[in-house]
């Protein structure tokens, strides 16, 4: 019943600044990422109101280059208005609930092979969500089947990095990551303000330049 949310939010996805330029001159779109390790299935990947994040993480691909499949030179963020449709958002209970018959479904069909997540380097962090990307689309193909409304998008919230401070229950790089799966949910893009730059010899921010998805 709640699963359809109402309004728009913004949301933001780190990228080469040669991406930004072409996504905001209308000449490329954001790609789908999918990887057997993406944390929310496949989609098109944005952090939940936080630039400051999609910026940091186009930095950490930069100087981690064997991490992302594009070279990153030059660090940059885009923006983008969103309504999530149909959403399955994991920060709701009963939608979690889902997420497990989605694993039940998996382990049935998988047997004794299931995927799992994996740490990488010396992190304590899963960061390659073999298991869960697995069961989440699973769940998607298992409606599909069945002729259940799909979901446009999922959201989840996400526990990451070292703790924030002394025994703190919040830890460096804590986020919320939206995955969008029908492309028709990106309303348009902008530059956010204070990580203006000049595209095509001109200054561009979010009042003075915004691509608008007409569907």
């Amino acid at each position: 019943m709640y699963s359809t949310r109402p309004g728009l939010i913004l949301a933001f996805h780190g990228c080469d600044q040669s991406i930004v330029n072409s996504v905001l001159t209308g000449k490329a779109s954001l790609q789908e990422s999918n990887n057997k390790y993406d944390w929310l299935g496949h989609g098109i990947y944005f952090w939940d109101n936080s630039p400051s994040r999609a910026l940091e993480y186009a930095t950490f691909l930069k100087d981690h280059p064997e991490r992302s499949k594009s070279r990153i030179n030059h660090p940059a963020v885009i923006g983008a208005v969103i309504h999530l449709g149909y959403c399955l958002d994991l920060l709701d209970f009963e939608n979690l609930q889902l997420l497990k018959l989605g694993f039940d479904l998996l382990s049935t069909a998988a047997d004794t092979n299931m995927p799992k997540n994996k740490f990488v380097g010396t992190s304590s962090d899963l960061l390659l969500r073999e298991l869960d990307c697995a069961v989440i689309e699973t769940l998607h193909q298992f409606r599909k089947e069945k002729g259940y409304k799909e979901f446009d998008s999922v959201r989840g919230a996400f526990w990451e990095g070292k703790e924030l401070y002394k025994n703190a229950g919040f830890r460096e790089k804590d986020h919320l990551q939206i995955c969008i799966r029908n492309p028709n949910c990106i309303k348009g893009y902008f530059l956010p303000r204070s990580y203006g730059c000049k595209i095509a010899g001109a200054y561009v921010s979010f009042y003075s330049h915004i691509k608008y998805n007409a569907d």
